[in-house]
């Protein structure tokens, strides 16, 4: 089973960039998946999840009204588009998946991991 993260790169703020998140191995209809992010000297801090069955979504308040979670179930791949994003957003970028329909907003909570994906948000 796997995770694999891309789409970073550099943006300036006010633009957008689309993050992809391929997952391989298994199905993931009972899952919670979801995207951290990673600043230097900071804790990895919850973004954005998706329940993938229902298709049902939650978002930290700092990125709510700018990104969108989203998933494909047909190309098992997991989406988070970064609308309008600013200097403060700029992290590495983690997909996450753990079991389950539940919203789970702790990194311990998750036991597979995409690596990460580096995002510099230009002022």
């Amino acid at each position: 089973v796997q995770l694999q993260a891309s789409g970073g790169g550099l943006v300036q703020a006010g633009g957008s960039l689309r993050l992809s998140c391929a997952a391989s191995g298994r199905t993931f209809s009972n899952y919670f998946m979801a995207w951290f992010r990673q600043a230097p000297g900071k804790e990895r801090e919850f973004v954005a999840g998706i329940i993938w069955s229902g298709g049902t979504t939650y978002y930290a308040d700092s990125v709510k009204g700018r990104f969108t979670i989203s998933r494909d179930g047909t190309k098992n791949t997991l989406y988070l588009q970064m609308n309008s994003p600013k200097p403060e957003d700029t992290a590495n970028y983690y997909c996450g998946a753990r079991p389950g329909p539940f919203v789970r907003t702790a990194q311990w909570e998750y036991a597979l991991w995409g690596q990460g994906t580096q995002v510099t948000v230009s002022s």
